[in-house]
């Protein structure tokens, strides 16, 4: 989990947490790390009013956003609209770090 180094300055480590989501820190943006074993998936959900930078730290996983699927390799980084479905599978143990922040829209 995170800690305070200095006045409005937090560090966190990216280590794992136990249902495979680990949120980084408290408020905003929502910074979550996702952690993913081979042929694990969400479900299809939204993240409404949120946009979202999702970035493949390694593994491999096909992201489907509404009726399009990516398939990512680990430093590719997608970003989108968290109003449509989302659902990420991983192709191999694979971890994420995703930033969800409020939409400027």
């Amino acid at each position: 989990m995170s800690e305070s180094t200095a006045a409005k300055t937090e560090r966190a480590t990216l280590d794992g947490g136990e249902d495979g989501r680990t949120r980084l820190f408290d408020g905003e943006p929502k910074t979550v790390q996702l952690t993913l074993g081979a042929g694990e998936s969400i479900p299809a959900h939204k993240h409404p009013g949120r946009d979202i930078v999702f970035v493949l730290r390694s593994g491999a996983v096909d992201l489907t956003l509404g009726d399009e699927t990516l398939s990512l390799s680990p430093g590719d980084v997608v970003r989108f609209d968290g109003d449509q479905d989302i659902s990420p599978t991983a192709a191999a143990d694979s971890e994420a770090l995703l930033v969800l922040a409020a939409s400027s829209e």
